[in-house]
């Protein structure tokens, strides 16, 4: 975890990948924070999770998939991405074929990695 005054910003996601404009502009936010060396770490909670999933079908919505841009998080910096734990059970998601090498987190660890953190910004 980034600790206080190094002005570390924690991205937290909330909405399923293409329910919405608000993943993508997360992502998009994150990009743009690492390419000016801010430190960027990323927190997917509840239908947010379902941004890491591995296979997604996209075509009948005419959407560009997510994968590619989660795959590049590493090359900008974003090392530190972490989930809800509740979440992926509940969707019995597979965090070994996740886009991106995650950390599982219960409830109590989600708010205290949340006030630790400079920022917070949600998507």
């Amino acid at each position: 975890m980034r600790g206080s005054g190094k002005n570390a910003v924690l991205m937290v996601f909330t909405h399923s990948p293409y329910g919405s404009s608000l993943a993508g502009a997360g992502l998009d936010a994150a990009l743009a924070s690492a390419a000016f060396e801010q430190p960027v770490d990323l927190l997917f909670i509840g239908d947010g999770v379902l941004q890491l999933q591995s296979k997604q079908d996209n075509q009948a919505l005419k959407i560009k998939h997510m994968g590619k841009v989660l795959a590049s998080l590493p090359l900008y910096g974003i090392d530190r991405v972490y989930v809800d734990a509740k979440a992926v059970s509940r969707y019995q998601l597979d965090l070994d074929a996740s886009l991106l090498a995650t950390e599982a987190l219960e409830p109590d660890k989600m708010h205290k990695l949340m006030v630790d953190y400079d920022h917070l910004l949600s998507f």
